[in-house]
């Protein structure tokens, strides 16, 4: 159970008529749907309020601030002053969503999105929300900008990390039950970011070019899905789509938001998204962001502010536009219980129960990718001489860096976690075999030397070191800079600055720097309420021959070896590649050459490449785990936990043979446009169409027992399909099985169609040796397609072929359900 209310609780809640849906839920207003919202344009009593607004009061709604100086919570990323004189409370938002993230504070640090998205468990997404829910109300704030919803299409996309999947069903369910967690709590959620901001490169100026049936199938659904959930606003994105910027885009803002799916909330800009005063017209809300420079006061929006004033004033823009805007701004606050003096009351903080909730994801996303002769779970021999080698194994690689970088409140290495878990009468041993951090540049080399820690007092600017950096020989050094507490620059040899700040945890930089003398100098600010801290290291050319060797002789000594390797996914940023980064790859390559019994732990955001795998005996794809990944990757390597995670996105074989690869019109986009001629055929899709062989499907995982399927019937029902099969654990174990259905093409539909698609997907729990009848539903928007000359869903009928199996590439089972006209 999490904050009262557990996996069956949620069950039967959802049987319950909509006219329940506003229970309260330990002295909290529980969200209600989308459906319970109220029809016309805000309440009397919202309407009434606004219209005793003043004209300044209003504008004041429609922008974010940067929130009172010394104000009584931890600061989050926007701050609205409310209207004291008509009872209305000032708002507060923080960024999320893999946790809430403050400035100068900690919190849960959660699994990532894409991890979650692995449990294919839509109980886990709610417990997943109720933690964020909780925090943020308990940590003051009012809004967290979360969850992304944006479809995985470019695998080495730097957000692929803080979203669900490639599939728009998977992640359709998964947003609508974490906001449903997220908002019982009473935290309102904005479901991010609306529309097709699937890369990072150019993402502030790039044109998504994509049709109508490829938005409405592949990217909306989760958006949808969302705002049936009732998501109280919706932030649009930076790109353009076909043309309009996001954040001005009529069709997707008006079109679709608001007349196709009945929108009643919000919709606010990305961070500076916004281009226009006039953008108010086209369905956008409210700004966020205001361009701050270091030592400068803090300036005014640039939009929404006094630039709105004017045009409202000179009838440029009408004032009934403000007054719809902020009608729905405070139609939510209504909604939320915050006119009704719930604003001051939130619950206290419980990092146990989001300690609990963090562990038992990590531990459910898990997805075992390789098994070679049962070697996990460890036991006998192999459980008590090990070495443990890598970067994260010591220094655990919690979350992404961006936005959602969250500052855990506590984080076990995993060389200690698993060190535990052996016992004492076992010999672990760890090597960093590609060591990211090093050790403090030692007073010898840097004149004057420096002390890591405070630099800055609070609000502090400035410069807080010069000194000369002598380097013994010519070679590449890694230098690592981490800062807390506000944002510092790290230049070295005038190469290019490096900053260093919360969102981007610890920064390691690869630099060639020549024998002799090189200026060194940082400088920064702090935050309001907090020092600024830094911590500066470096690794030498020496030291990282030394430790690559040290890690190999270490692995030929043990009985088994476990590497941990990671990547580095970053909002702002694409990977270049799909490969490890550094030298981890040879690393790998490496010690299984000396070691046979090497199990590889993976740290990553999104897929990778593995050309070591054949010689490994096993591997284990954590993702960024959160606070407790180290706990869960020791509970699955033991058999403490049976794997049951399953992979959201197809992990291509080789870096030319996925969807974007040869095609630069697709990734990274030619002249600053990007189109999506792949249509429909997005992730796993696409493999089905292309045959091109995967290095993983989708939906592929292992567990440590076994399943076998049998008697596929599937029937047509008033609400869709149903599938149902026969499930038997041929295992010596318990384990949870996910039950996968894909549905086939319409054969008299002449739209576009995929070969097949996700349509539905179940978790079981057996028994060794139990079979089970399971039943897995299939909604009969999954029968459907956009037909977009008519500007509708249509249904696709005829002899409809279904396909059910362990994943996207396992369906052996085969049967037919014939879909006439309704």
């Amino acid at each position: 159970m999490l904050f009262g209310k557990g996996r069956t609780g949620r069950r039967t809640r959802r049987t319950l008529s909509s006219a329940l849906a506003a229970l309260c839920v330990g002295g909290l207003l529980t969200a209600p749907s989308a459906g319970a919202q109220d029809a016309g344009p805000g309440t009397p009593r919202v309407r009434g309020l606004v219209a005793r607004m003043t004209l300044d009061e209003k504008i004041s709604f429609v922008h974010w601030t940067t929130g009172p100086e010394g104000g009584p919570t931890m600061t989050g990323i926007g701050y609205l002053p409310g209207v004291p004189r008509l009872g209305i409370p000032e708002l507060r938002t923080a960024d999320g969503p893999v946790g809430i993230r403050l400035l100068g504070g900690t919190a849960t640090a959660m699994p990532t999105p894409v991890a979650l998205a692995s449990t294919f468990d839509g109980d886990l997404a709610e417990e997943y929300g109720s933690v964020l829910g909780r925090e943020g109300r308990a940590l003051g704030q009012d809004i967290v900008l979360g969850p992304m919803t944006n479809i995985i299409r470019v695998p080495n996309a730097g957000r692929n990390f803080e979203t669900y999947s490639e599939d728009p069903l998977l992640s359709s369910r998964m947003a609508a039950d974490e906001i449903r967690g997220i908002q019982d709590q009473g935290l309102m959620a904005t479901v991010k970011h609306f529309a097709a901001n699937n890369q990072e490169y150019q993402r502030e100026t790039i044109d998504a070019t994509v049709d109508e049936q490829t938005l409405q199938e592949v990217e909306l659904p989760a958006f949808r899905s969302a705002v049936q959930a009732g998501a109280a606003s919706v932030m649009c994105s930076y790109n353009s789509v076909n043309g309009a910027h996001a954040c001005g885009n009529a069709h997707l803002l008006q079109d679709v938001l608001r007349e196709q799916w009945d929108f009643r909330g919000w919709v606010m800009s990305d961070w500076l998204a916004t281009h226009g005063t006039g953008d108010i017209t086209k369905g956008l809300d409210q700004e966020l962001g205001v361009e701050l420079t270091l030592g400068q006061p803090v300036p005014d929006s640039k939009y929404f502010s006094s630039a709105l004033k004017t045009a409202i004033q000179d009838g440029s823009i009408p004032e009934a536009t403000l007054d719809r805007s902020v009608t729905r701004i405070v139609g939510q606050m209504e909604r939320f219980g915050l006119l009704d003096g719930k604003a001051t009351e939130r619950p206290h903080r419980d990092p146990e129960a989001g300690r609990r909730a963090a562990r038992t994801i990590a531990e459910n996303g898990g997805v075992l990718l390789r098994n070679e002769h049962r070697m996990l779970p460890l036991a006998g021999e192999d459980a008590t001489d090990i070495a443990v080698i890598g970067n994260s194994a010591k220094h655990p690689k919690v979350t992404g860096n961006g936005s959602a970088h969250v500052i855990p409140d506590q984080a076990t290495a995993p060389v200690d976690a698993i060190a535990r878990r052996a016992g004492d009468k076992a010999r672990v041993v760890h090597e960093p075999g590609e060591d990211l951090v090093g050790v403090p540049l030692p007073d010898s080399s840097l004149v004057p030397a420096f002390k890591g820690g405070k630099q800055l007092e609070p609000s502090g600017q400035g410069v807080f070191y010069k000194g000369r950096l002598t380097v013994p020989a010519d070679g590449d050094y890694k230098i690592a800079f981490t800062a807390v507490g506000g944002v510092a620059n790290l230049q070295i040899a005038g190469q290019s600055a490096v900053l260093g700040s919360e969102a981007f945890g610890t920064v390691t930089t690869t630099m060639h720097l020549t024998r002799g003398t090189h200026e060194v100098t940082m400088n920064g600010w702090a935050f309001e309420q907090t020092p600024l801290s830094v911590e500066l290291s470096w690794v030498t050319p020496e030291a990282a021959r030394d430790d690559f060797s040290s890690a190999v002789a270490a692995a030929a000594k043990a009985r088994t070896a476990i590497v941990f390797a990671q990547d580095d996914s970053a909002e702002g940023v694409d990977r270049t590649s799909l490969s490890l980064p550094g030298r981890q790859d040879q690393l790998i390559a490496a010690v299984t050459k000396v070691n046979p019994r090497t199990i590889v732990v993976l740290n990553t955001g999104s897929s990778v490449l593995m050309p070591w795998l054949r010689e490994t005996a096993a591997v284990l794809e954590m993702w960024y785990p959160g606070q407790e990944g180290a706990e869960a990757t020791a509970s699955l390597l033991f058999g403490d936990v049976n794997p049951s995670g399953r992979l959201t996105q197809t992990f291509p074989a080789t870096e030319t043979g996925h969807p974007m690869a040869g095609d630069p019109h697709r990734y990274p986009g030619v002249d600053g446009k990007e189109t999506y001629s792949e249509g429909l055929d997005v992730g796993y899709r696409w493999y089905d169409r292309t045959g091109v062989e995967p290095l993983f499907p989708f939906g592929y995982g292992l567990s440590y027992t076994t399943y076998a399927y049998s008697g596929l019937s599937v029937a047509r029902t008033a609400q869709g399909l149903e599938a149902t099969v026969t499930v038997r654990n041929t295992g010596d174990r318990v384990g949870r099985e996910t039950v996968q259905v894909y549905l086939g093409a319409s054969p008299d539909t002449q739209a576009r169609q995929v070969l097949r698609k996700l349509a539905g997907f179940t978790k079981v729990t057996l028994q060794p040796g139990e079979r089970r009848r399971v039943t897995v539903p299939v909604d009969e928007q999954q029968l459907r397609h956009w037909d977009t000359s008519a500007g509708t869903w249509k249904l696709g009928t005829g002899k409809r072929s279904v396909y059910v199996g362990p994943s996207a590439a396992e369906t052996s089972l085969t049967a037919s359900v014939a879909v006439l006209p309704r």
